[in-house]
């Protein structure tokens, strides 16, 4: 019984994931949308309605087996294989897509890269450990929730050479958009517990990109959070210190940063 629970959990989420909803399974199997839902509820399939829905997304049930097998999740990449995807632009593009959970289709219909170019680019990220590409060119990640990328590495490097200035190349002021910048004097305490605030931050943007993942792709948009805090003063006023020191944050070595 646990398995099968586990096993229409799995076709549930799979469903969610290429925005098939109740009313289309419903049609399929030539029912009403409240028997689906019931099905849905109480786990009751029969094989071959278990088949019938599998095949709305293009599966097989020994796909969904499959899918609930431990499988060891991808927490980094080496700085090789960051270095392979920065050196090809094409390839990193299909890799954020990827990581952003887009469907093949997607990424075809709103890139101009082509299928056997698209497909040659899964392929190289299946061999890198980021995703598995399954059979009709479906996309499963392979990496942890935690995933991040190498620090100071080829990725990092990347953004804060040639993204981090097109990001900032804005007044934002329009809907969607917001710039923050505040400053204070802090103890150290007060500077730690604002940190936390700030990856608690990060997480819930994480949160909510899960929960948006079950709506078709013309109802989200791209979002980029920058967060940064550190320990700073400006230049122009540093100049004027009598002594550079580090006093700027208590423990801080060297003189302070900017």
């Amino acid at each position: 019984m646990a398995q099968t629970v586990a096993i229409v959990d799995a076709l549930k989420a799979a469903l969610r994931a290429n925005g098939v909803t109740y009313q289309q399974v419903a049609a399929a199997l030539g029912l009403s949308e409240a028997s689906v839902k019931r099905l849905f509820a109480e786990r009751q399939f029969s094989l071959q309605r278990l088949d019938q829905v599998c095949a709305l997304v293009g599966l097989e049930i020994t796909d969904l087996v499959r899918q609930l097998e431990p499988q060891a999740l991808v927490d980094a990449i080496a700085p090789e294989l960051e270095q392979e995807l920065v050196s090809d632009m094409s390839l990193l593009l299909v890799a954020f897509c990827a990581l952003n959970r887009w469907r093949f289709e997607d990424i075809c219909a709103t890139y101009s890269l082509g299928e056997p170019q698209v497909i040659t680019h899964l392929v190289r990220l299946d061999r890198m450990g980021l995703i598995e590409l399954l059979p009709g060119n479906r996309i499963k990640l392979l990496i942890s929730y935690d995933f991040q990328w190498q620090p100071q590495g080829p990725i990092q490097r990347f953004f804060e050479s040639r993204v981090q200035e097109d990001f900032l190349a804005c007044r934002f002021d329009r809907p969607g958009e917001i710039r923050l910048f505040v400053n204070g004097m802090l103890s150290v305490r007060s500077n730690e517990v604002m940190q936390q605030k700030l990856r608690r931050l990060a997480l819930d943007l994480r949160h909510c990109h899960q929960e948006d993942l079950s709506l078709p792709l013309e109802q989200r948009f791209g979002v980029s959070l920058m967060i940064a805090m550190r320990p700073w003063e400006m230049e122009v006023f540093r100049r004027y210190r009598r002594v550079e020191d580090d006093k700027c944050y208590p423990g801080h070595g060297g003189k302070p940063q900017s």
